[in-house]
């Protein structure tokens, strides 16, 4: 139930909601807004919470039998939508400063719109937007599956909570918190979460991958080469067209800063600002591809150990999952009810890859951009701030026990599990789609440095 502190606040967003956003004259959603990759608003993956923050789907969670039980659940959870990095703020100064000096003596029609207002110490810090993102999240949850987001499992201690050290996570996970404590007007507890950056950054931790991909410009080089091909000078042209300037003016950053311009003043603002006007539908695909292939190759399927680096979460999931299933089978309380992990697109990406999640028949590649248009691997619809995994446990008695895959809070299947599994696969049956990463897939083997043979 909803105590009348919280439904009072609901009522109070829904008005502030209608007053200042819906009727603002710059709230119109920009056509390029479904192409934003990473940078894009959770609300684009799920329209129906822009006209309900709390709604929710429960007809999606369809057990085979009634007595099927929640038992525990897993969420892995991106940061809330955040202010630009200190590196893409620099490049959107540079942006700015250009299109001052180089406006006519009318002031440039961009400019007459929209003033520079994003400065370095922002650096990737979570804004009010993401602070709701995760609040609400919680609350959508907690109707999602209430036996294991309860008060009752909060107050016992039964909900686990781990964040990666970046204040962008940290303070996510406090406003999942906080959406919970408001809920059920918890004032007389506090809720620890713990801190653990080898489960949530274990990219930063993986000398393989940090030599081979972070630091290596040759591991992008299908990205670098779309760059400077065809398409991505069209879109450049275009935009020097629209700014009035030379083509040979607008490079490859300035275009991007632009669409980033665009994409944050949206998700931070709700803001169609004027810098989405330098960009048509397909200029829009352009970009998104770009922000694809650097994903693909640098956190997806490109590089085995971008995926591989990723073996201590999927270990650190399934001992959770095991661990619960023991405790089920022997008659035993689960005690874990829920296990809330809050990390990075860097974080969850390389997950979902590693489990099989969005692989295409071929490839990213800069040639085929054309053959690409019906790709799954799209950040836009994987990726944007505080999208989720979610697995869920249930005992369906008789030593039956299901786990039940969600992305963003929709039903997805595990790849490689037939038709009739795909919805909530038997635990077992899980279990042998991924044996061989259970059984392998060892963090320290695979992030290991192999000397290079040295010459007599």
């Amino acid at each position: 139930m909803l105590t009348s502190n919280f439904k009072i606040a609901i009522s109070f967003y829904c008005l502030h909601f209608l007053l200042g956003y819906a009727f603002t004259e710059d709230y119109e959603i920009p056509t390029i807004a479904r192409y934003f990759g990473p940078k894009g608003r959770y609300e684009e993956v799920n329209p129906y919470l822009l006209t309900d923050v709390f709604a929710v789907n429960k007809s999606m969670l369809q057990p085979p039998s009634p007595q099927c039980k929640q038992l525990h659940m897993t969420a892995l959870i991106r940061h809330g939508t955040r202010y630009p990095t200190t590196k893409n703020i620099k490049e959107m100064h540079q942006l700015y400063n250009f299109i001052i000096s180089n406006s006519s003596s009318e002031k440039s029609w961009l400019l007459e719109e929209w003033t520079m207002w994003y400065t370095e110490d922002m650096d990737g810090r979570l804004v009010d937007k993401g602070v709701d993102e995760l609040k609400h999240l919680a609350v959508r949850l907690s109707k999602l599956f209430p036996k294991l987001i309860s008060e009752e499992k909060l107050r016992a201690g039964l909900i686990k909570f781990i964040s990666s050290s970046k204040h962008r996570c940290i303070n996510s996970t406090l406003a999942f918190k906080r959406g919970l404590t408001e809920l059920w007007d918890i004032i007389d507890m506090c809720f620890e979460h713990e801190v653990n950056n080898a489960l949530m950054r274990f990219f930063d931790h993986c000398a393989r991958f940090v030599q081979e991909v972070e630091k290596n410009p040759t591991a992008v080089e299908e990205l670098d080469k779309f760059k400077t091909g065809a398409e991505m000078r069209r879109v450049q042209e275009k935009m020097a067209n629209k700014l009035n300037v030379t083509h040979n003016n607008v490079t490859y950053d300035m275009a991007e800063a632009a669409f980033f311009l665009c994409s944050y003043e949206f998700a931070i603002k709700n803001r169609n600002s004027p810098w989405c006007q330098l960009f048509d539908e397909d200029d829009a695909k352009v970009m998104e591809y770009v922000s694809d292939l650097r994903e693909y190759w640098k956190r997806g399927y490109g590089h085995d150990i971008n995926f591989k680096s990723s073996c201590i979460l999927f270990h650190d999931v399934f001992e959770r999952l095991d661990k619960a299933a023991t405790q089920i089978l022997s008659g035993q309380p689960v005690t874990n009810a829920a296990t809330i992990q809050i990390g990075h697109a860097d974080t969850l990406l390389p997950l979902l890859t590693l489990l099989g999640f969005f692989r295409d028949t071929e490839p990213l590649k800069s040639e085929n951009y054309a053959s690409q248009t019906k790709r799954a691997f799209r950040t836009s619809h994987i990726l944007p701030y505080a999208a989720n995994l979610v697995l869920v446990l249930y005992d369906c008695g008789e030593g039956e026990l299901r786990l039940q895959p969600l992305l963003n809070e929709k039903t997805v299947a595990f790849p490689g599990l037939s038709v009739q599994q795909s919805s909530m696969p038997l635990y077992a049956d899980v279990r042998e789609r991924y044996k061989e990463l259970l059984q392998g897939c060892d963090f320290e083997r695979e992030c290991q440095l192999f000397k290079q043979p040295t010459e007599n």
